[in-house]
């Protein structure tokens, strides 16, 4: 079955790229309201690109969500985190449909993933049915919208991909209707000079640019002079109607006395490359100010395939005595633009602000494996573990080490290792990696306990340390008292919390019969459904047993009556 499964995605492979325009009016809508959105396609999150778009749920819960089309369940993967729940439908078409953070599935659905849940015995699961044994039909409940997982508020994120080879695409391509008559909003702009010899306004450092709107809605920028290579970048984002969300822009196109020097958009894009965004942001400017500047060109370590034009990587090559009129234009998918104009004289001046470039004792070659040795810990950098070389900040300690600051990405994970032969075999049962925040609070990283040290690897550069944590984790319940008769409840809730390295592990029984509790880390509760039928006895015993990241443990358990 799966055979015939690959050979009609190898077909479909041939197909899709003859295809001139995606499929209008073939999708239906995954829910029954009007499509109010909350995040749009390739908005631009933490170390990614947002790959599906937001769809608000009216601040509910349980909303039924629809199969956009006739198709098969291809995968379903329940998670504590991430997407939470979420299922993927593939399609006859080719294309792939994804629903994220739903509170439940439809009923078949929901029977079939508790089934591999207690056959499993975890509530985190990942399911691969095979074809055609789940099948859909377009308009069918095949889940509830929810909040599970890494999500901030109750929406359904909803993506489009490519079957054959899972590239999400901009669900507004395929003829969904939301509502945006709203230009783009342009917060800032900004100049990089990036040759040596290159100034912007009598700077070798990046240097903001003022400019005004005109009475057309556009904006003009005071006349800027500069020599030398340099790059722009701006700040902006996009704001659909009946929403207050600020969204990202769907493209941004450059051009220099009429040529296009770069132009993208967010049309789609590969997983495998979306880490990349942090080459196409401002990295720095971002840690040091919560903002995301997009640059107009792209850095040599930028491989991402989201450019439909390039010349000369975008970089404007400003020559003494000649004038150059740049002009950058905001687009959403809707077609509402905000120009921006930018006049440049090519002028040697005097430079009055230098390129900031600290100094330090250790250099790191991206290209190439770094080690460091920091006294109670050593740090290995596999290559490319960075974008570029650089100068960077490390501190020494009998306890704790700090490696440079998050002003810099790392795209790979790189080792940390801790000695932990001064502390007794006791205490290293007890001991994790911690890495403090800027009020030095701990937050566990995973540790690896091996051959006498202690591993994680992580992409977050910082102050790491040893933090003991003894405490075990917290178990009450929240709907129950204690011998307390049950008969018309629907589940059972409880809370569970740890004080410091986090939890790792939940289990719960009912009589001695393990039982499915969906935990929500989010407020910090375990919950189990009476639908699930574990038990008919009157009298019921609960034991509840939670592990925290070091091994601490605590077994609640609680007695009720239920007919």
């Amino acid at each position: 079955m799966r055979c015939n499964f690959f050979l009609v995605l190898f077909l479909i492979a041939l197909y899709l790229p003859a295809q001139k325009k995606y499929p209008q009016d073939t999708f239906r809508a995954p829910l029954d309201i009007p499509l109010v959105l909350a995040g749009t396609f390739g908005e631009l999150r933490s170390n990614h690109f947002h790959s599906g778009m937001d769809i608000k749920t009216q601040q509910r819960e349980g909303l039924p969500v629809f199969a956009i089309s006739d198709g098969t369940v291809t995968r379903i993967k329940i998670s504590h985190w991430g997407y939470g729940k979420a299922l993927y439908v593939a399609h006859p078409n080719g294309y792939t449909s994804v629903y994220a953070h739903l509170q439940k599935f439809g009923p078949e659905i929901e029977e079939y993933v508790k089934k591999v849940q207690y056959e499993k015995q975890s509530y985190e699961v990942e399911i691969f049915p095979d074809y055609g044994e789940l099948k859909v039909t377009r308009g069918s409940t095949i889940a509830y919208s929810g909040n599970t997982g890494s999500s901030a508020g109750p929406h359904l994120h909803f993506e489009i991909r490519n079957s054959v080879n899972g590239k999400p695409t901009n669900p507004l391509l395929y003829g969904y209707e939301v509502r945006d008559a709203t230009d783009p909003t342009l917060l800032g702009l900004y100049g990089y000079p990036l040759s040596e010899d290159a100034l912007i306004n009598q700077s070798a450092d990046k240097i903001q640019l003022n400019y005004t709107r005109q009475s057309d809605g556009s904006y003009l920028a005071d006349k800027v002079t500069a020599i030398g290579t340099i790059g722009l970048g701006i700040n902006s984002f996009d704001r659909l109607d009946m929403a207050a969300n600020k969204n990202g822009v769907y493209a941004i196109k450059q051009t220099v006395n009429g040529r296009v020097y770069s132009e993208f958009d967010f049309d789609s894009f590969s997983f495998g490359e979306t880490r990349y965004i942090n080459t196409l942001i401002d990295y720095a400017h971002f840690y040091d100010h919560r903002q995301k500047i997009q640059k107009c060109f792209r850095e040599p370590y930028n491989h991402l395939s989201i450019y439909k034009t390039l010349y000369n990587d975008g970089k404007i090559d400003i020559e003494e005595g000649m004038s150059y009129n740049v002009e950058l234009l905001i687009s959403d998918l809707a077609g509402n633009t905000t120009k921006l104009v930018i006049p440049f004289e090519g002028k040697k001046e005097e430079k009055k602000i230098d390129k900031a470039n600290a100094v330090t004792e250790d250099f790191v070659i991206a290209n190439k494996p770094n080690n460091f040795d920091l006294g109670a810990a050593k740090v290995y950098f596999p290559a490319n573990t960075f974008y570029e070389d650089f100068f960077i900040h490390l501190e020494k300690g009998s306890d704790t080490i700090t490696i440079h600051d998050n002003s810099v990405a790392a795209h790979r994970n790189f080792t940390i290792s801790f000695d932990p032969t001064k502390y007794s075999e006791a205490d290293r049962k007890q001991l994790f990696i911690a890495h403090l925040d800027s009020k030095m609070r701990p937050s566990y990283s995973k540790t690896y306990k091996r051959d006498g040290s202690f591993t994680t690897r992580t992409r977050t550069l910082g102050t790491y340390t040893l933090v003991k944590d003894s405490v075990a984790p917290e178990v009450r319940p929240r709907n129950f008292k204690e011998k307390q008769w049950l008969s018309n409840y629907s589940y059972l809730s409880l809370t569970i919390s740890d004080d410091l390295s986090g939890i790792d592990f939940y289990s719960a029984t009912l009589n001695g019969k393990w039982i499915l509790m969906e935990y929500e880390p989010k407020t910090n509760t375990i919950t189990y459904n009476f639908d699930d039928n574990i038990t008919n006895d009157t009298e019921c015993e609960l034991k509840v047993t939670v592990t925290d990241n070091v091994g601490n443990s605590t077994t609640f358990v609680g007695n009720f009556f239920r007919k």
